[in-house]
């Protein structure tokens, strides 16, 4: 027998947690705290071993016997404070990375599944769906330029209706053909046209009909820091005006 959902709920009344603010600082909802609370659900190793590392007890101790408050006061109590804070909340947007892209083509319309993939926490206001894609090759790419591996992109679900509203030349992010691809947009009368940047890359030509899902890339993040042009026009103007300063003085 698992003392977890007993020891919880007694680390939340020494720590006076409500159960809402106990799950967000383990990124759970509240409904899956409860229930492990009543022991009508286990956690996973890894929240345990968050939970424990957290508040300094020990995996044992947290799992095999009822901890005590006496006990529980003596371990760390980063969490009492008095008086209010205000406590921003990001937005979480479940992000498709390279290990997880073949699962999603499969359970990209399960609800438990989404929920279960890595979150982005970033300050986007937005009512809309978001998900994050984090690029894993060459295709969006033209010498050096564009989108890398690594780079993450952030699309807003574009429901089917709305899909001939897309400009021409916009970035989105589709599922097509049992495939997950970034690709620039472009519609006809009878298709539409998904381009890479990447000129080796061939044009894909698909019907509405055929597309599964459709995200509208709305943000980017680079892993690399873009070169700045400006910069080096400065460094080549500064370079021209020290030559020009020493051709002056050789003249005199």
């Amino acid at each position: 027998m698992s003392y977890f959902g007993k020891n919880i709920r007694k680390i939340r009344n020494v720590k006076k947690l409500s159960q809402q603010a106990f799950a967000e600082l383990f990124d759970l909802k509240r409904g899956t705290l409860g229930a492990y609370e009543e022991e009508r659900s286990e956690p996973r190793i890894e929240t345990i071993i968050r939970i424990a590392k957290h508040f300094s007890i020990s995996i044992d101790d947290l799992l095999t016997s009822e901890l005590t408050v006496n006990k529980l006061l003596k371990f760390k109590d980063d969490l009492a404070f008095h008086g209010t804070f205000h406590k921003e909340k990001f937005t979480k947007i479940p992000c498709v990375t390279a290990k997880s892209e073949a699962d999603y083509l499969q359970y990209y319309d399960k609800p438990h599944f989404i929920e279960d993939l890595p979150k982005l926490h970033l300050p986007i206001n937005s009512e809309k769906k978001l998900r994050g894609y984090i690029i894993s090759n060459l295709e969006m790419t033209n010498n050096d330029k564009g989108y890398c591996p690594k780079d993450v992109v952030i699309g807003e679900k574009i429901e089917q209706e709305s899909y001939t509203k897309i400009a021409n030349g916009n970035f989105v992010l589709i599922m097509v053909h049992d495939k997950l691809l970034l690709r620039k947009f472009y519609h006809a009368e009878e298709h539409i046209t998904l381009r890479a940047t990447n000129k080796n890359i061939d044009d894909i030509k698909i019907q509405l009909k055929d597309i599964k899902e459709m995200w509208y890339v709305k943000y980017c993040f680079l892993k690399r820091i873009p070169e700045n042009h400006n910069v080096e026009i400065e460094q080549k103007l500064s370079y021209l005006e020290q030559e020009f300063m020493k051709l002056k003085e050789n003249f005199k």
